[in-house]
């Protein structure tokens, strides 16, 4: 620090050299040296001398060991240490880092959910082979970590039609295969498998966490797509326009190696339909909605966007196959009554834009538990929700409810009694299947639980009950 003194010429009144500079000299500083430690030293020596006081020296010394430990050259941080304490924070709360492999990458092995490693530096993909090469530092040779690409690995009939990934850590980059193709930019490899075809499986274990995972790259990301199913790609082009500038890869078919300098395999898996805000990066279901409303053009971002100049509409979702509402006539009659301007439909396709539009010009959603409900993500906010509970399943009906909660949506929720259920006089009287549902999913399995009341299960409805639920969705529409 090379120190330049300009002292004036008038007298001070000097409380400490601190005051000294602040009041009458200029400082320039430069990099620290010897010289200017010693400069500093005499000019405290004569600042002791002319004003005998043993005070104004040590608040000199002071200021100099100050000024030299905030200008001195910090040390070089190890690049490894960096690379990892920077991609830890976007790494589910389980992490475990593969010490063993000595490479910068990070690991989430969620113990129900799914598995995600995340890796920075020489990484070489070979789609052909589903194999990963990292080159690393690490002296025991070639190691390697195994890992599917989809957000739910204990789910064996989903599992099983997924692609194993192997992680293959090489001690020299000269041992692996050569780079077809270098990119400068992250890329992502997921799978399209798994219980894609069912619409909460595909938002809850596909598009939602693709949406975490991609997001924070702001469009700057290649998606590798591995187990292609061509009419998955059609039917969310504009959901993956809308998160990559990128056409996506049919990865598995590409038997040449692609270079990039940062890969993530898998997606972070949570709870079906919603998202954690307190985990990176911090996004939530709000942010999820309102990208879908961007990526569609949809129209209506609350209820209250077109005024209340007109009847609210009520959209009744109708299922043709299972779970069926027997009288759904007469709730589309009830509610025209009751001051809404009902339309029922299948909601069903692969034209997400035109079904995102239809949704999103509704004020209410009524629907039987289902994976049509999960539509609701397109309903403008404070849209009222109304969730008809087949009987024995009450204890499912917390996934939609807690998705409209996240959604800032109103959530009603029907409860079918067994007087309106068709299983009534299916079984003998006192049995099981009536009396304690939750005893027959523990002691039958899921299986045979789905096939007693959600697949052999219809409704006739209450018309007087429902009544009562499509009063508090028109008072909860009500202008505050």
């Amino acid at each position: 620090m090379k120190v330049e003194v300009l002292q004036k010429k008038h007298k001070f009144f000097s409380l400490g050299f601190a005051a000294r500079l602040s009041m009458g000299y200029e400082i320039i500083f430069t990099r620290p040296t010897k010289g200017s430690v010693v400069a500093l030293l005499k000019l405290a020596r004569y600042e002791l001398e002319k004003l005998q006081n043993t005070a104004v020296f040590i608040g000199c010394v002071i200021l100099i060991f100050t000024l030299y430990t905030a200008f001195r050259p910090l040390p070089v941080l190890d690049s490894i240490s960096v690379i990892r304490a920077l991609n830890t924070e976007e790494i589910s709360e389980t992490q475990y880092y593969v010490d063993d492999m000595q490479l910068p990458i990070a690991c989430s092995f969620d113990k129900s959910r799914s598995d995600m490693c995340e890796m920075v530096g020489d990484i070489r993909i070979h789609g052909n082979s589903s194999s990963v090469l990292m080159a690393s530092n690490n002296k025991k040779g070639r190691s390697s970590i195994t890992l599917n690409s989809y957000a739910r690995k204990l789910d064996n009939s989903a599992i099983v039609t997924v692609t194993t990934w192997k992680i293959i850590n090489y001690q020299a980059s000269g041992k692996m295969r050569k780079c077809s193709r270098r990119y400068t930019i992250p890329a992502i490899v997921f799978s399209t498998k798994g219980f894609n075809g069912n619409l909460f499986h595909e938002f809850g274990k596909v598009l939602i966490p693709l949406y975490l995972a991609s997001r924070p790259y702001n469009g700057t990301v290649y998606f590798l797509m591995s187990d292609k199913q061509p009419w998955w790609i059609t039917k969310y082009k504009m959901f993956l326009k809308g998160l990559s500038k990128y056409n996506v890869m049919d990865i598995d078919s590409q038997d040449e190696v692609l270079c990039f300098p940062k890969l993530t395999i898998g997606l972070k898996g949570n709870k079906d339909l919603t998202i954690d805000p307190r985990s990176p990066p911090h996004y939530s279901m709000i942010n999820f909605a309102q990208f879908l409303k961007s990526t569609y053009a949809l129209q209506r971002e609350s209820v209250n966007d077109f005024g209340n100049l007109r009847r609210p509409r009520m959209l009744i979702i109708s299922r043709p196959e299972t779970r069926i509402m027997n009288n759904e006539d007469d709730l589309v009659e009830l509610a025209g009554i009751m001051g809404f301007d009902v339309v029922l439909r299948e909601e069903s396709g692969y034209d997400v834009q035109s079904i995102a539009k239809f949704v999103n010009s509704f004020d209410v959603m009524v629907g039987v538990y289902g994976s049509e409900l999960t539509n609701m993500v397109y309903l403008p906010r404070d849209a009222v929700v109304i969730q008809i509970v087949p009987f024995g399943l009450e204890m499912l009906a917390h996934y939609y409810q807690t998705a409209a909660n996240d959604l800032k949506l109103r959530y009603l929720e029907y409860k079918v009694s067994l007087n309106e259920s068709s299983l009534l006089g299916g079984y003998p009287v006192g049995s099981q299947i009536y009396t304690n549902p939750r005893a027959v999913l523990h002691s039958k399995g899921y299986a045979d639980f789905k096939k007693v009341y959600m697949d052999a299960q219809d409704m006739d409805i209450d018309v007087t009950r429902f009544r009562e639920i499509l009063f508090i969705a028109g008072e909860l529409l009500l202008p505050c």
